[in-house]
């Protein structure tokens, strides 16, 4: 069964505009080759403000590992999360197990 990550970063007030700036410049463009398994990015929009949410799809654990230490290894994407940390305010990695019940992404 697939395993899914979910990632919430939660920015300092006032600076969504220059994180989704960041990410239009840099952050897709280095992030891209890795799309296949990206299910999706969305932006809050009630609720908690100020959030960028991005949901990842694995075939395991070892996957999102392997995924994850190539991503950390490439230096686009370095130089990327680099300009973006400053505007985290917070960081939540959620891991979740689909339901073996009802459509999966």
């Amino acid at each position: 069964m697939a395993l899914y990550e979910m990632r919430t970063y939660t920015l300092h007030v006032g600076m969504r505009g220059e994180a989704v700036a960041l990410y239009a410049k840099l952050g897709w463009p280095a992030l891209k080759k890795y799309e296949k398994k990206l299910v999706g990015y969305f932006l809050s929009d009630t609720g908690t403000l100020n959030q960028i949410v991005h949901l990842w799809k694995f075939d395991d654990d070892a996957d999102r590992r392997r995924h994850w230490a190539q991503i950390y290894d490439d230096k686009k994407f370095m130089a990327f999360a680099g300009k973006l940390r400053p505007l985290i305010l917070t960081q939540e990695n959620q891991l979740l197990n689909a339901a073996p019940w009802g459509p999966h992404p």
